[in-house]
């Protein structure tokens, strides 16, 4: 049976049960047999944490039969993923998990992209993350805060770096705005991903580092490393202890990243609603919260509407920020 069948016939199903008061949760045919997650980053990211684990929970739904299959399509900075759900059905049976920035920061930073805001309708937020500063053995133990970093990378100007998951990332555009409104300029040194930067900070071959805390967490319990700041509203839940950018004078670095499902544009309404009542139920379960809190990520899900709305909230906020910075994939 097809997935357009199945979806006519749930929707007949659906009235026909509605009618008579007999509706019970489940009670008619999953919209999709098995969906498909695209996922623009490696296995073993905390990104592909939120696919795996929601995706397993979908099971059973009124949505999915069966667990979802995520497929990792690494590469361009998580744009590859979009690139390839795109031109997919829009029927349900094909969803991506993306960072915002791939759709609010990117069309400031790229002048050419293979897709566009209007190619996707928003389906839920995920889950949510802090980036963070935290410095290395090469910064001298006696620097304990943002004030006293920058203190230090100012009287050290040829070892002042920061690191960061790679070249027009939230968290690049992060150390950015810091050098510009506090004065003091510090190199940036772009990598292919958070793991590898952490490794050299640890290593002593750059000064700092900023990506999502949770990437910080584990060394930071060892000793190998201090987290000076975090970029949410308020204190990440993971590091209490932790005063955000805010807290430290630096509000504009405020940020709190999520990562959203999307469905290809012209998906109908009953598919987003049917896929988000999944999405959203997963991300109540306590086995999700749990594995999501190991790798620094907050469960969180929301209406497709309110995601739509964050998404146009971030992508006018960081439009003048970008030009500010002056970067731009070219540059």
């Amino acid at each position: 049976m097809s997935n357009r069948r199945q979806f006519i016939q749930a929707l007949s199903a659906l009235g026909a049960l509605g009618s008579t008061g007999l509706l019970a949760p489940n009670a008619f045919a999953q919209l999709v047999e098995q969906c498909k997650i695209f996922y623009g980053f490696p296995a073993g990211s905390s990104g592909d944490s939120v696919a795996r684990r929601v995706g397993e929970k979908v099971a059973g739904s009124a949505f999915s039969k069966n667990a979802a299959v995520v497929e990792n399509k690494p590469g361009a900075g998580g744009r590859i993923a979009l690139e390839s759900l795109k031109p997919a059905p829009a029927d349900g049976s094909v969803l991506a998990l993306s960072p915002f920035s791939a759709l609010a920061i990117y069309p400031h930073i790229y002048s050419k992209m293979n897709y566009e805001m209007k190619d996707f309708v928003p389906v839920s937020i995920g889950a949510v993350m802090h980036h963070g500063l935290a410095v290395g053995p090469m910064v001298p133990a006696s620097v304990k805060s943002l004030k006293d970093f920058l203190a230090w990378a100012k009287a050290n100007p040829k070892d002042a770096s920061y690191g960061s998951p790679g070249a027009g990332s939230t968290p690049h555009f992060l150390g950015a705005l810091l050098g510009l409104n506090s004065g003091v300029e510090m190199r940036h040194v772009p990598y292919r991903g958070s793991i590898p930067g952490v490794t050299d900070l640890v290593g002593g071959q750059i000064a700092a580092m900023l990506t999502p805390s949770g990437d910080f967490i584990a060394n930071a319990k060892a000793g190998k490393l201090r987290i000076l700041a975090t970029s949410g509203e308020k204190r990440s839940p993971f590091l209490p202890d932790v005063a955000t950018f805010a807290e430290q004078g630096f509000a504009d670095l405020t940020t709190e990243e999520w990562f959203g499902f999307y469905a290809p544009a012209k998906t109908p309404a009953p598919v987003i609603a049917a896929a988000n009542a999944a999405i959203n139920a997963a991300l109540k379960d306590k086995t999700v919260i749990d594995s999501l809190a190991l790798v620094g990520l907050i469960a969180q899900g929301s209406t497709a509407e309110e995601m739509g709305r964050s998404q146009k909230h971030e992508f006018e906020r960081w439009g003048p920020l970008v030009k500010r910075i002056g970067f731009s994939a070219e540059s």
